[in-house]
């Protein structure tokens, strides 16, 4: 974890690369809808913001396997266990994303507008997506640096697993902007939950027999 910080903070166009692509982001839907329509209806609004989130985590995650270097892999492999390899690029990843994830919603808030209703609720929707991405994609972009088409790859195997999740915080975070009763929002949350508990368990199981290859 030490290592990836500090790694980050030298090597800032990384993250400073996934707040332009945010602000870009944001700022083109905000031209090609908000002008052109006269605003977002609250479910376009609600979808828009987990796409742009969504594929702001595929690309920051991404690099997470793929920029260590076969020598550094090896030498990883001799001094620490795999266990501690994938916890630690789980909990690195958690944080980038949940710094992200917010940024993006104040920025996303202020130029196109927040609807939101139920504040405390919408926060929560967007902390566990931030989880609920960096831990899945994670385990994904581990076994895509096995491959030659990172990128790719990547992006073909976290669809599926996306999906049902996305759904799920999609129709939170609906209930949150429309001001509904919190009990409506509580099978989303514990679902989403329990999908990061057992990607997380699912991860630390398996990645040891990735790792040996």
């Amino acid at each position: 974890m030490q290592k990836d910080f500090v790694l980050e903070w030298r090597q800032k166009y990384a993250f400073n690369g996934m707040l332009l692509y945010v602000g870009s982001t944001v700022f083109i839907c905000y031209l090609s809808f908000s002008l052109q329509f006269g605003g977002l209806q609250v479910p376009v609004w609600n979808a828009l913001y987990w796409v742009i989130l969504l594929f702001t985590a595929v690309n920051a995650i991404a690099k997470g396997f793929a920029q260590e270097s076969r020598g550094r892999l090896l030498y990883y492999y001799s001094v620490v266990s795999p266990q501690g390899v994938i916890l630690a690029k789980i909990v690195y990843n958690t944080a980038l994303m949940l710094v992200l994830a917010l940024l993006c919603f104040v920025f996303y808030a202020v130029v196109i507008g927040n609807p939101v209703q139920d504040m405390a609720m919408f926060l929560a929707a967007i902390v566990l997506g931030a989880v609920g991405f960096a831990t899945s994609l994670t385990m994904i972009s581990a076994i895509a640096a096995k491959a030659a088409n990172t990128g790719t790859l990547m992006a073909v195997l976290s669809f599926p697993v996306m999906v049902p999740m996305l759904l799920m915080l999609i129709r939170m975070s609906k209930n949150a902007i429309d001001g509904l009763d919190r009990s409506l929002s509580v099978d989303e949350a514990v679902t989403v939950l329990a999908i990061n508990m057992i990607v997380v368990t699912v991860s630390y199981i398996l990645f040891p027999y990735l790792w040996r290859s």
